[in-house]
């Protein structure tokens, strides 16, 4: 069975909650903790490649946390996905280089055109959509975000 990982879900969770708060808002690793049901150093763990990526900003001090870099209107899932999973697509084969039989393969545009329609899906879907999707939270802890760290 394909599948996005764990690591894909749960950051794309976290992104989405994030855009939930306040603009200039942040929230600490234990708060999207507790509002996503996981722990505090997979958040850590998530949070890292995210904001390698330039996708959210770690704040510092008493009011510190993560807040989104950029507006959640131009977030876009396939961004987030990418960030922490790597390249999406079906195959390995998709990538000529991966597979030496790419040349003369009858079954490799199948895969190819369902990686491009994955591909297109996850980047024209953007955080601000989802996260204007009624879901229920466990908490909605919001407060002012410091200085970037």
């Amino acid at each position: 069975m394909m599948s996005i990982s764990s690591r894909g879900r749960y950051a794309s969770r976290i992104m989405t909650f994030l855009a939930t708060l306040p603009s200039g808002s942040s929230a600490t690793k234990y708060e999207i903790a507790e509002a996503e049901g996981i722990s505090a150093a997979y958040v850590e763990q998530l949070m890292m490649p995210l904001r390698l990526a330039g996708l959210v900003t770690s704040h510092r001090g008493r009011a510190g946390g993560f807040s989104l870099a950029r507006d959640p209107q131009t977030l876009s899932l396939g961004e987030i996905l990418r960030a922490v999973e790597g390249a999406i697509q079906v195959a390995p084969c998709t990538d000529p280089q991966n597979c030496e039989r790419a040349e003369g393969c009858p079954t490799r545009v199948v895969w190819q055109k369902a990686t491009n329609i994955l591909n297109d899906l996850f980047s024209e879907t953007m955080i601000a959509d989802l996260a204007c999707r009624p879901a229920p939270r466990p908490i909605a802890i919001r407060h002012e975000a410091g200085g970037p760290s």
